[in-house]
């Protein structure tokens, strides 16, 4: 099982950051992955998938552990940490 920790710093507070996060969260959800809230906190459940999301006032970090049928569906995990990466820091920035 491969885990892929992600953690995209930003200077706004964790509300305005939860709203920021929005539209990394849709993307999300083409990919049949869902978040549940609790707080500033996330659990995050997909075919394959698992991890959570934990917003603070200077950061969000995404966690998201990689199970046996993401592998055996061919999820690169070098690739797709790459590409949270890339949709966070888009996230973050057009709202900075």
């Amino acid at each position: 099982m491969s885990t892929i920790r992600v953690v995209q710093p930003h200077q706004q507070d964790s509300q305005t950051a939860k709203q920021s996060f929005g539209s990394f969260e849709e993307m999300m959800g083409k990919y049949g992955v869902k978040l549940k809230w609790s707080g500033a906190k996330a659990a995050i459940k997909g075919l394959g998938v698992s991890g959570d999301v934990v917003i603070s006032d200077q950061a969000v970090t995404v966690t998201i552990k990689l199970g046996m049928m993401a592998k055996a569906a061919g999820v690169d995990a070098t690739r797709l940490e790459a590409s949270i990466r890339k949709r966070l820091k888009a996230a973050f920035e057009t709202t900075a």
